[in-house]
């Protein structure tokens, strides 16, 4: 046994850990895996799962036979998973002492799996580790508290908080609307101590019982990781609490979408320093490629940070979100934004990811559009003054549809992600397309039924 997993041993056998949960993200961010007694996780130093899981819908369909025996083994066979000794966290809202541990995948050379997530994230940083960069990450993550429903078609509802009644209107930033949900909070605060989770503040987002809560910064496999285990324990919370926690974009008509916010600079490994700014304190020519990186590829990777129909609704107009790549110092009315801050702390804050999206997905996508910008020296655009959600240059795609065959077709995101990514992520998104367009909505018969 390797040092490492003597380390991962020691720390299961010193909490009397009885049960670990082995598992690994598919592409939609659904962890997927096994529960196994400790002994027996132990001996066997990880697990198998078959290859398709990757390659599995949101729905818990597959993709289309041709594309499945294109991408995969015909014979279903298993990939290798091995556990991250760093990615190991309490399940604090367990009966019996529970761990949860995230696996790496490989094949039985030992290739890691072109499709896995946290492969494709640990891709994009070894780019930046080859130019002696470190990526620095601060992700926000968005989402709703609603009452419970077991009806999918019955619109979601407020939850009742402490005072009985219902949250009414808008209430951004509001301190007394977030406690009205204290005794679920001081849950989750309490559970993610136990699982050293690296929260920061908790904030009353602008949507009716919408919450955000803001991770500090810090290296993105990590961090990535932690939203795994964060979403996890925010729906665990709400259960307990007869609520529920959704991180769909926009599960709320006429209410704000959800957004994973994503702040990222760069730092010389060597010297420590923020890349993104000169001596003098100045933006750096890297800050500019690198936004103009994220101007450039991010209307082609848009699938990655909007994963679902629903993702596209958070880009209608007036919905408070953005709807273009344009950038902005201190603008939140931009894709783009560039916060006010030292520059030591120089960074930019990419407000186009979905709560909905794969965190390593989008943390990989937006880090990979900076370094193509950087390594091949493209500008940015002129900065927005003033208001940019009406901007018609640097606009997005509008439909998923749209959006992936886009993303199919982009030469440089193929070269730098693996055709087999690609294919496979494009392949399982217009599965789940297919598959909400059998599905007639609410809207057709309220509209449609007696009148056309």
């Amino acid at each position: 046994m390797s040092p490492k997993l003597d380390q991962l041993t020691s720390w299961l056998k010193e909490r009397k850990i009885t049960e670990v949960e082995c598992f690994i993200s598919d592409l939609s961010g659904i962890s997927r895996g096994k529960i196994a007694p400790t002994n027996k996780f132990i001996d066997e130093k990880g697990m198998r799962l078959p290859e398709s899981v990757l390659l599995q819908t949101v729905t818990g369909d597959y993709v289309e036979d041709d594309i499945y025996y294109d991408l995969l083994d015909p014979a279903d066979i298993d990939m290798v998973c091995r556990p991250d000794e760093n990615a190991v966290f309490l399940v604090p809202w367990a009966v019996e002492p529970t761990a949860q541990v995230i696996h790496d995948t490989y094949d039985k050379m030992g290739n890691p799996i072109e499709l896995s997530p946290r492969n494709i994230l640990k891709k994009v940083l070894k780019l930046y580790a080859d130019k002696g960069w470190q990526p620095i990450v601060a992700p926000e993550m968005e989402f709703y508290l609603t009452k419970r429903s077991d009806d999918p078609d019955y619109p979601l509802q407020a939850p009742i908080g402490r005072s009985g009644r219902p949250e009414t209107g808008r209430q951004s930033f509001s301190i007394d609307a977030a406690n009205e949900f204290d005794p679920l909070f001081e849950d989750v605060y309490d559970w993610c101590e136990a699982q050293e989770l690296d929260l920061d503040t908790l904030i009353h987002e602008d949507g009716t019982a919408q919450m955000e809560i803001n991770f500090r910064h810090g290296e993105a496999l990590h961090l990535a990781d932690q939203i795994i285990i964060f979403k996890r324990t925010m729906r665990e919370a709400a259960l307990k609490h007869n609520v529920a926690a959704t991180f769909m974009a926009k599960p709320m008509t006429g209410e704000p979408g959800s957004a994973m916010h994503l702040h990222q600079s760069v730092i010389d490994k060597k010297t420590g320093k923020n890349i993104f700014s000169n001596d003098d304190g100045s933006m750096s020519e890297l800050f500019l490629h690198h936004i103009g990186g994220l101007q450039k590829f991010i209307p082609e990777l848009l699938p990655l940070f909007a994963p679902n129909v629903n993702s596209f609704r958070r880009f209608l107009p007036d919905t408070s979100a953005p709807v273009n790549v344009e950038w902005g110092e201190e603008n939140r009315t931009v894709g783009l934004r560039v916060p006010d801050a030292s520059p030591e702390n120089r960074r930019v804050e990419n407000r186009l990811p979905g709560a909905d999206a794969n965190p390593y997905i989008a943390i990989a996508a937006s880090l990979l559009c900076g370094y193509i910008g950087m390594v091949e020296q493209l500008s940015p655009s002129p900065q927005v003054k003033g208001r940019g959600y009406e901007r018609r240059n640097l606009r997005l795609p509008l439909t998923i549809e749209d959006a992936l065959e886009r993303m199919e077709n982009c030469k440089t995101l193929e070269d730098y992600l693996g055709s087999k990514f690609i294919s496979g992520y494009v392949a399982v998104k217009r599965a789940e397309h297919e598959n909400f367009k059998r599905v007639i909505s609410s809207w057709e018969r309220e509209f449609l039924l007696f009148a056309v």
